[in-house]
C-alpha cells in the first residue's frame, strides 16, 4: 500500500496520477517503490518533466515516468498524434499509417502499443509484423501512399534507451510547425483512453496489414536504380567483411548484396544477430571507432578481406576505416565520406542518369557507415566527411560521362551546416548547384544517395560504397588514395570534430548564453584566444553578421543550441547540441587553397591550434565540469 501523501503537493498529485493512468505494473511498481523510498529527486526527474517532442520526435531512456520512454507515454505521445493526423490530413483514414521498429528492448511492444491508439480511431495500420531498419518505414510511406509513419528505434544509442520518430506523407521527418503542434496535441490528450490498453484489435482489425514483404521487395527492386556495374560486382576482387553492431542490418544488407551482384558478405558472427544487449560492445555506434569495430578488423583479416562496411543498430549510418602501412588507424570523418559520394554519384549522374542526386546529411563527427580498406601494414578508419568526399566526387564524376548533353544545373548537392564545404568545391567545379541546409537530424549522420528513400539510408549507401571502391580497386586505386587525389584538385578540407558530455542542462544553457554576451550584453565575442571571429551564425536565435540585416536565411530553432564562428583565417568552428544525447558537439574546418600547394600537415596542426582555442575559450571543461570523450 503506497503512502496517500509524501508532503510535496506537486508530486502528490503527479504521484497519484501515475498511478491511476498507468496500467503496466513494472513501471507502477518502480514509481511505487521510489514513494516508499521517499526519493523526492527521482520521483521529481521522473514526474515533473516531459519528454520534449521535437523534429527527431522522441528518445531517452526507458524507465517509469513522463520523462522516460514506457507504455504510458507511448500511448499518450499517439493519442496526440493521432488527433492532430485528424487534423491535419482528415485522409489518413483511407492512407494509413506505417510503423516499423527495431530490435531493442520493448520497441515490438511500443509498436503494437502505438497501432492500437490508432486501429480504435479507424485509422488503417500497416505494421511491419518484424523487425526493420529505419530507412523502410519513410520507404514505405511513399510506396504504400500512407499519411504519415512511425518508427520505434533509438538509433545507436545506449541499450537502456528508446525513441520514438515521426515521418510525414512526403516520406521525410517532420520539420516545424508540425512538432510544436503535435507537442501541444500530447498535452492536450495525456489521459489515456481505456481502448489504448488493449492490443487484441491488432489480431482482430481488418484495417491492419504486414507491409513487410511487399516492402522488402519492392526496395530492393528500387535500390537496383544505384547499381551500374553489375557485372564487375559479380567479379569483384574485393571482399567485404560486415558488422550490424548487434542491430537489424544483416538480413538486409545481405540481399542488397545479392541483388548488386556481389559475392556474398562476410559477417562478424559476434555481432551479426540482433541483440538488445548490444553485448561486444559498449556503444552500438561505428563512430566510436577502434573499440566498436575491434571485432570487425579481426573478422576481416581472418579471411583476408581488404573491405569493411559497419552499420548501426537501426541501419541508417555507415562508417569507414583504411589500414595504413604505417600501421595507424586513421579514422575517417563524416564529411570526408560526404566527399567520396558526391564524387562517385555525380560520376555516375553524367554516366547514366540525368535525374540522380546526392545530399549528404552528415550531423555528427563522424560516419554513418564503415568501409575498412586493408594496406600493407595497418588500418584507416575513414570519417563520414571523407567517405561523403569520395562518394560525392564519384557521382559527379559520373554525370558528365552518361549524360554529355545534359546541363549540370539539373543535379544538386546538398549538405548540412555542419558538413565539410568540399562539396561546395565540387559542385561549384562541375557546374552544379549547391544547397546548405541546416541540420537536419539532431544526432545521427547519415546519407541520401538518389531518392529512393528521403531520409538516411546505410543500407543503399552501403551499396554505393561498395560498389565504388570495386571500381576503384579495378583501377588499383585504393579509397585513401582516391581522396587524396580529391583533395589534390580540390584542396585539403580538413575537418576536426568531437564533443563534451554535458548531464547538466543549465551548464549547457549557460556556456552558449555567455558567447551570446561575451563582449557585453548581446555581444558575441569578436576573438577566440588569438583567432580573430569575422562572422558569426546563431540558429538558436536567428543573428548572422553575414547577411546585410543580421539575420539568419537558414531556419532557426529556438528549442536547441548551435552558434557557427567563422574566422579571419578561413577556419570554420560550429558549437551545438544533440536533441538526443547529453553531449555539445563541435565541427570545425579549415579549407587549403589547391593552387598553393599548402602542406597537409601544416593545414591540420592550424586546425587543432584553433580547436585548442575552442574548447579553453569557448567551451572551458573544466570549470564547466565538462566529461571529456574517451574514444
Amino acid at each position: 500500500m503506497v503512502a496517500s501523501s509524501i508532503g510535496d503537493s506537486e508530486l502528490d498529485v503527479k504521484v497519484k496520477e501515475w498511478l491511476k493512468w498507468d496500467k503496466n505494473e513494472r513501471t507502477r511498481s518502480e514509481i511505487e517503490a521510489l514513494v516508499v523510498a521517499r526519493d523526492m529527486k527521482d520521483l521529481r526527474r521522473r514526474l515533473c518533466s516531459r519528454m520534449e517532442f521535437g523534429t527527431a520526435g522522441l528518445r531517452a531512456a526507458m524507465g517509469a515516468g513522463y520523462s522516460m520512454m514506457n507504455d504510458l507515454t507511448i500511448i499518450q505521445t499517439t493519442q496526440g498524434i493521432a488527433k492532430y493526423m485528424l487534423t491535419e490530413t482528415p485522409d489518413v483514414n483511407q492512407k494509413g499509417v506505417i510503423i516499423g521498429y527495431d530490435a531493442r528492448h520493448n520497441s515490438r511492444r511500443f509498436a503494437w502499443l502505438t497501432a492500437t491508439v490508432l486501429l480504435n480511431l479507424n485509422i488503417p495500420v500497416r505494421l511491419y509484423s518484424q523487425i526493420c531498419p529505419t530507412p523502410f518505414v519513410p520507404y514505405g510511406v511513399l510506396k504504400l501512399n500512407c499519411s504519415w509513419g512511425i518508427m520505434i528505434t533509438a538509433s545507436h544509442n545506449p541499450k537502456q534507451d528508446n525513441g520514438y520518430k515521426v515521418y510525414f506523407e512526403n516520406g521525410a521527418q517532420i520539420i516545424p510547425p508540425h512538432d510544436q503542434n503535435i507537442a501541444q496535441s500530447i498535452n492536450d490528450n495525456l489521459e489515456p483512453w481505456p481502448s489504448s490498453w488493449d492490443p487484441s484489435i491488432i489480431e482482430n482489425s481488418q484495417l491492419r496489414t504486414d507491409p513487410f514483404q511487399q516492402i522488402m521487395a519492392d526496395y530492393m527492386q528500387d535500390i537496383q536504380k544505384l547499381c551500374y556495374h553489375r557485372e564487375d560486382n559479380k567479379t569483384s576482387s574485393v571482399l567485404f567483411t560486415y558488422t550490424a553492431m548487434h542491430g537489424v542490418g544483416y538480413q538486409f544488407i545481405a540481399e542488397a548484396f545479392k541483388q548488386f551482384g556481389f559475392k556474398p558478405c562476410i559477417p562478424v558472427l559476434k555481432q551479426v544477430d540482433p541483440d538488445p544487449e548490444f553485448p561486444t560492445v559498449k556503444f552500438p555506434n561505428p563512430e566510436e571507432g577502434r573499440s566498436a569495430l575491434d571485432l570487425a578488423m579481426e573478422t576481416a583479416d581472418q579471411n583476408k578481406s581488404t573491405i569493411i562496411l559497419a552499420n548501426d543498430p537501426d541501419a541508417d549510418r555507415l562508417a569507414l576505416a583504411e589500414k595504413l602501412p604505417n600501421g595507424q588507424w586513421y579514422l575517417y570523418t563524416g564529411n570526408e565520406m560526404g566527399t567520396l559520394l558526391c564524387w562517385w554519384m555525380s560520376h555516375l549522374y553524367n554516366k547514366y542518369h540525368p535525374y540522380l542526386m546526392v545530399a549528404e546529411m552528415e550531423q555528427e563527427q563522424t560516419d554513418d557507415a564503415t568501409i575498412f580498406c586493408i594496406g600493407s601494414g595497418s588500418w584507416y578508419v575513414f570519417s563520414g566527411n571523407e567517405m561523403g568526399g569520395l562518394l560525392g566526387w564519384w557521382f559527379m564524376s559520373q554525370y558528365p560521362v552518361i549524360h554529355p548533353h545534359l546541363s549540370g544545373s539539373e543535379c544538386y548537392c546538398l549538405a548540412s551546416s555542419v558538413s565539410s564545404r568540399i562539396l561546395k568545391t565540387i559542385a561549384t567545379k562541375q557546374g552544379f548547384n549547391f544547397e546548405l541546409q541546416v541540420v537536419l537530424y539532431p544526432l545521427e549522420p547519415g546519407f541520401m544517395c538518389g531518392t529512393t528513400v528521403l531520409d538516411k539510408d546505410g543500407i543503399s549507401a552501403a551499396m554505393v560504397m561498395a560498389e565504388m571502391v570495386t571500381q576503384l580497386a579495378k583501377q588499383s586505386i585504393t579509397v585513401k588514395q582516391q581522396l587524396d587525389n580529391i583533395y589534390a584538385k580540390y584542396g585539403y578540407h580538413i575537418s576536426n570534430n568531437s564533443y563534451f558530455i554535458c548531464h547538466n542542462d543549465e551548464t549547457t544553457r549557460r556556456i552558449f548564453d555567455r558567447l551570446r554576451n561575451y563582449d557585453g550584453p548581446n555581444k558575441y565575442p569578436t576573438r577566440c584566444g588569438q583567432y580573430a571571429i569575422k562572422y558569426i551564425r546563431d540558429l538558436t536565435t536567428g543573428y548572422d553578421n553575414s547577411q546585410p540585416d543580421c539575420k539568419a536565411v537558414l531556419p532557426i530553432n529556438k528549442t536547441s543550441q548551435m552558434i557557427t564562428f567563422i574566422f579571419d583565417n578561413g577556419c570554420i568552428a560550429t558549437m551545438r547540441t544533440s536533441g538526443t544525447e547529453p553531449k555539445i558537439k563541435y565541427y570545425t574546418e579549415f579549407c587549403a587553397d589547391p593552387n598553393k600547394h599548402q602542406d597537409r600537415e601544416a593545414v591540420v596542426k592550424q586546425l587543432e591550434n584553433v580547436v585548442d582555442a575552442l574548447i579553453m575559450h569557448f567551451f572551458e571543461p573544466d570549470k564547466n565540469k565538462l566529461i571529456y570523450r574517451t574514444s
